[in-house]
């Protein structure tokens, strides 16, 4: 995104930190035909990089939830996951691609949009009856989100919320995952 550039994201949260997620919403780039033609993908790198607007989707993304720790989604649901932890006073657990964890205590296979795709939860990371915050960078068409969902709760732990920084509506996503609670701080 250039400075001229306008997005067209729009803010969800309406509080005192509306203005600065205002801001949290110029720093995503949208990027044209990546990765494939037709597809506008939303970089966050951009507000990953930006300490305030970083701290303005970290305290929306946990404020009102109670949760013992945030699961992280990979690859940028770690990033932001481990900074919310941090920031509400948990711990992260990182929901990895396979061929990543040396012990695997479970596995959920989905559908994207392009295809399949596994993930997978680290052993000895979750208890069961813990209150789990599911942390991603953008719900699109729900699959990811939807199997973080339904690993957090094969582990007998229970799905405080599922949070995403970005939701984009027309996709749908949010319908592909019943029963949770999902917050999205912006959409597009």
């Amino acid at each position: 995104m250039t400075g001229a550039e306008e997005t067209a994201i729009s803010v969800q949260v309406t509080d005192a930190a509306d203005h600065a997620l205002r801001r949290a919403a110029r720093l995503i780039r949208e990027v044209p035909d990546f990765p494939e033609p037709g597809v506008l993908f939303r970089d966050i790198s951009p507000l990953l990089a930006d300490g305030t607007g970083l701290g303005a989707v970290v305290s929306a993304l946990g404020r009102g939830v109670e949760f013992d720790v945030v699961a992280g989604v990979e690859a940028r649901g770690f990033l932001v996951g481990a900074a919310v932890a941090q920031a509400f006073g948990t711990g992260v657990i990182g929901l990895r691609k396979p061929g990543k964890l040396p012990v695997v205590a479970d596995r959920v296979d989905y559908r994207l949009e392009y295809g399949r795709a596994t993930l997978e939860l680290p052993a000895d990371t979750l208890c069961a009856g813990q209150r789990v915050l599911i942390v991603d960078d953008v719900l699109a068409t729900g699959g990811t989100l939807g199997a973080a969902c339904r690993l957090v709760r094969q582990a007998g732990a229970d799905v405080a919320a599922a949070a995403v920084v970005l939701e984009l509506t027309a996709l749908e996503g949010r319908d592909k995952i019943m029963g949770e609670t999902v917050r999205a701080l912006l959409q597009a």
